[in-house]
């Protein structure tokens, strides 16, 4: 596939590699360059004209070993924590939103994987061992008709003799579809009816029974090329049961801590989006010349200047909202019963600040924001499905409101 994206100019050439809080980053990247953003950066508007898979990006990534990236040294990694790759991540999607999102359902696999495997707490080196030879995972958690997230699962897993499972049913929004090897599922073992269990496992996409649906044509991040997978009797095999627990029950370790990385990570590729249409509707208010007499500019314009304010002061809010979560995460703070509500308010607040402050920057740079040339409309497509993303608003609001009033066990 041949992108039909122009090379960037002006503003796009500058914001990557500065360390202040307003910068997507607050680090230079472990793995990329200027000129790899600026490539990238390039790529992304065809991908998302012609809905197709970041395919050379991708390809870039892999080389690079950024698929790798939270894995351990002795497994081809450079073992980064949380607040290192959250901040790799937020950089890529100032630049390439679709790709850091896409290859954020195959980094948050990795992290707890090496940290539960170090710590004797549960051996998952056959999983660090695949992504080492160069396995691509991917997460297989949405399905129509599933509005309980992890909790349940339409899609059933039958139980075999061997410790193995038959796998049967849909999943939706399957991110890299394309180019995944091994897809991380749950399911449901219904083979005791008094005592349903939901199972967490992975399928491997050699195995007989897997098929791929071209269902991905969306409003933004359409370069994920998130289609369906489909699941007809396919062999899970016991060594990739990584975790099972009642309906509604408490996660297994495994599965808590990869939401403990997918939450902040997706959060900070949606703070990605924003700091990247923020900075663009600054170098539009700066150039843009206003027929008002007396007034210099369109930056000259009081209520340009409150608008620009009021979304600085929403993303610094963001921003040390989200160092907060992975800076703890990384010291292992323990925060009780809050743990997981703070996870989610984490990405509740940062999706939802994402949009408020992309439509901000719509606002100051005008109608000519939703012209397909402007860079603007696609981040205001992509922004959008920021709070999509499960948990959704409201699960999300459901756990924290009843976790505040004293209403979970």
């Amino acid at each position: 596939m041949t992108s039909t994206a122009q090379p960037v100019t002006g503003y796009d050439t500058v914001i990557a590699s500065t360390t202040s809080p307003r910068s997507a980053s607050s680090a230079p990247s472990a793995y990329f360059t200027d000129e790899d953003y600026r490539r990238f950066h390039a790529r992304a508007a065809g991908y998302d004209a012609e809905n197709a898979f970041f395919i050379e990006d991708f390809e870039e990534l892999r080389a690079v070993g950024y698929l790798r990236a939270a894995v351990p040294a002795e497994f081809g990694g450079r073992g980064l924590t949380l607040s290192e790759l959250a901040r790799e991540q937020r950089q890529l999607a100032y630049w390439a939103p679709a790709t850091a999102l896409a290859v954020n359902m195959h980094l948050y696999w990795t992290g707890p994987a090496a940290a539960l495997t170090a710590s004797g707490a549960q051996d998952l080196t056959w999983l660090l061992s695949s992504i080492r030879d160069g396995q691509v995972f991917a997460a297989g958690h949405g399905e129509r008709g599933n509005d309980v997230g992890l909790d349940d699962s339409v899609v059933q897993a039958v139980p075999q003799p061997d410790g193995s499972y038959l796998v049967n049913g849909r999943k939706t929004f399957t991110s890299l579809s394309p180019v995944w090897d091994t897809l991380g599922i749950h399911a449901r073992d219904d083979s005791d009816p008094a005592n349903p269990a939901i199972v967490h496992l992975f399928v491997a996409r050699d195995q007989p029974g897997i098929r791929t649906e071209d269902t991905w044509d969306t409003l933004g991040v359409r370069a994920t090329r998130s289609d369906d997978t489909i699941l007809e009797n396919v062999r899970a095999e016991a060594a990739t049961v990584v975790g099972r627990h009642a309906p509604g029950a408490p996660y297994p370790s495994y599965i808590n801590g990869i939401l403990g990385w997918y939450l902040p990570l997706v959060s900070n590729v949606y703070f990605g989006i924003a700091r990247r249409a923020l900075d663009l509707a600054i170098e539009s208010a700066q150039t843009r010349a206003s027929l008002i007499p007396g007034v210099a500019g369109h930056a000259a314009k009081p209520a340009i200047q409150r608008q620009i304010a009021e979304a600085e002061i929403q993303l610094d809010a963001a921003f040390a909202l989200l160092e907060t979560a992975t800076r703890d995460a990384d010291a292992g703070i323990d925060h009780g019963a809050w743990a997981v509500p703070r996870l989610f308010a984490a990405k509740e607040f940062t999706t939802r600040t994402a949009k408020q402050v992309v439509d901000i920057a719509v606002q100051v740079v005008g109608a000519s924001s939703v012209s397909r040339r402007n860079k603007l409309e696609r981040l205001y497509r992509d922004v959008r499905t920021g709070q999509l993303h499960p948990p959704n608003t409201d699960a999300i609001l459901d756990v924290i409101g009843r976790t505040a009033l004293g209403l979970l066990p």
